[in-house]
């Protein structure tokens, strides 16, 4: 018998919210019923913009017991893994394009604090240098634009990455981030992703609770047409 489909979850990212209210803004992301909270990490040399780090991510912690999906966009992950696991967050995402050649050393570096372990890829980025390594991740990450800032348009020409990874027998969580409303997200789980990070058209939103729940929605058709199809 297959194993079930991971749960559809709905992570808000942070890099939408107010920063002069985080505790605030993460509470009404739980309120209006967020499964995770992502947690963008930029470091001003991977990406152009630089964000927060450890200190912060050790203070969300100490504020909610949803999971901390943290999301690092940064240079040498391999040297870092210990540092953000020992700040609170429960899932540690690096990009390929970081690792580069030491993608394997990266992969047992994160596995080794034993949080949980995500790898993401850039749009211009293929998946295939991830494909020996799929027993090793417990999340992947494809992003629909590219990593380093919020607010751009959704990329559906990365979609074939998510089909890829499902086919050759990924069956963890595979999350897509940038560009993601209820106008995409059905496409999104269609093609096989369970997890949506979404910033502007959540934080930003006149009704985040009522937007949140249009994402599901549009999110869970998407699965049951994918569904239906393969």
């Amino acid at each position: 018998m297959a194993a079930p489909p991971p749960p559809l979850r709905i992570a808000p990212s942070l890099l939408a919210a107010d920063f002069a209210h985080m505790a605030d803004e993460l509470a009404r992301a739980e309120a209006a019923g967020a499964d995770w909270h992502h947690v963008d990490v930029m470091d001003g040399h991977f990406v152009p913009n630089l964000t927060l780090g450890p200190p912060v991510i050790r203070c969300l912690r100490q504020v909610t017991r949803l999971p901390l999906d943290v999301h690092l966009m940064i240079e040498e992950p391999w040297k870092w893994a210990d540092r953000y696991a020992e700040s609170g967050a429960d899932l540690l995402t690096f990009h390929l394009e970081a690792a580069g050649p030491r993608l394997a050393e990266t992969l047992e570096a994160f596995r080794a604090t034993g949080r949980k372990v995500g790898v993401a890829v850039d749009p211009p980025t293929p998946v295939e240098p991830l494909r020996p390594f799929l027993d090793r991740v417990d999340l992947l990450l494809v992003m629909s634009v590219h990593a380093g800032f919020g607010g751009q348009s959704f990329m559906p020409e990365v979609l074939d990455k998510t089909r890829a990874l499902r086919a050759w027998g990924f069956d963890g969580d595979l999350q897509m981030d940038g560009g993601i409303t209820d106008a995409t997200a059905a496409a999104c789980t269609e093609a096989g992703a369970n997890v949506l990070v979404s910033g502007t058209y959540l934080y930003r939103a006149d009704d985040l609770p009522h937007a949140l729940a249009s994402l599901r929605t549009a999110a869970a058709e998407g699965r049951r047409v994918g569904e239906g199809a393969r």
